[in-house]
């Protein structure tokens, strides 16, 4: 799940019909699910690589819609695997409806609480962070695949990549031309990296990763594909040491929780948007304060108070 400004661009022509299986290139199809919103653009796309056997990339939410959709355009192909990006909700429920229709197994890295950091875990087992939204608590892969392990079907390769950050448990996958990237990154929006779930120092981490692969096609979980992803990833990354600056730049002004610093820098952003930039903000305060940058009062918790330590 993603929030931020559309690009007009691509609001208007990524415009495909949800349940219309649509060739992208031979072996390769999309289907794009009926969950539109602000974070979700048009919906989620649903891959399907091969054409002899086929892998489906998230599958999506349970909508009995998009279930018929997808088993139509699998046709009588057999399935050899449901691979899941990562496991919110518009991605992980329908993969054990579609398993069961087709006998496929569902893969991915892990459950919900999978491929957290030590401090992400330490904070989300002691309640010191919410988190949770929209993810799909009930989500268990019937195999857990390992950073760097390669699937095949006749036709198709695919490399599984730990990319974490939106969230830890997010994985891209890599045929050796295209990148699968899941919501790790989009042309439409930048990325939405919520505590204890997301981390922003995997995030960048696994940015800086996909920069330095050799792949010059993305295809996301949300929205267009990417015909210049380093580009992209750059400007991820560079947008996120921006709101570094925003927030430092307000921490030296005064202390403040993540909501009061959100609406000090937000200041266009609407108002039923503003609890999604608060944690974006929370994200950022949370690198700073591990690197020795920024404080918490009385205590690291979603409500504390921040203050400046040190400058960057």
């Amino acid at each position: 799940m993603q929030a931020a400004p559309q690009a007009p661009e691509d609001a208007a022509l990524f415009a495909p019909i949800p349940g219309e299986a649509e060739v992208l290139r031979p072996g390769l199809r999309r289907v794009l699910a009926p969950n539109p919103s602000p974070m979700t653009f048009r919906g989620t796309n649903t891959y399907l690589l091969g054409e002899d056997d086929l892998a489906v990339i998230d599958p999506g939410p349970d909508t009995p819609a998009h279930l018929e959709a997808l088993l139509a355009a699998i046709g009588d192909a057999p399935v050899t695997a449901i691979l899941v990006t990562h496991s919110h909700r518009d991605h992980s429920p329908l993969a054990r409806p579609l398993s069961e229709a087709t006998g496929a197994p569902v893969l991915a890295f892990g459950d919900s609480a999978a491929g957290r950091s030590p401090m992400m875990a330490a904070l989300a087992g002691s309640g010191a962070l919410a988190g949770g939204e929209g993810v799909d608590a009930d989500f268990r892969p019937d195999r857990c695949l390992a950073d760097g392990e390669m699937l095949s079907g006749r036709g198709w390769t695919l490399e599984a990549l730990h990319t974490p950050g939106h969230m830890g448990n997010h994985l891209c996958f890599s045929d050796g031309a295209a990148i699968f990237c899941g919501d790790l990154v989009m042309g439409w929006a930048s990325t939405m990296v919520s505590p204890p779930d997301g981390d922003l120092a995997a995030f960048r981490a696994s940015c800086a990763r996909l920069r330095a692969r050799p792949e010059r096609f993305y295809l996301p979980a949300h929205g267009a594909p990417l015909h210049e992803p380093h580009a992209r990833l750059s400007w991820l990354l560079a947008h996120r040491d921006s709101r570094e600056r925003q927030i430092l730049d307000s921490l030296r002004q005064a202390p403040g929780t993540a909501g009061q610093l959100a609406r000090r820098i937000y200041t266009e952003t609407p108002e039923a948007l503003l609890p999604a930039a608060a944690r974006n903000v929370l994200a950022h305060l949370l690198d700073l304060t591990a690197r020795g940058h920024a404080k918490a009062t009385p205590e690291l918790t979603e409500q504390a108070e921040f203050s400046l330590v040190s400058d960057v």
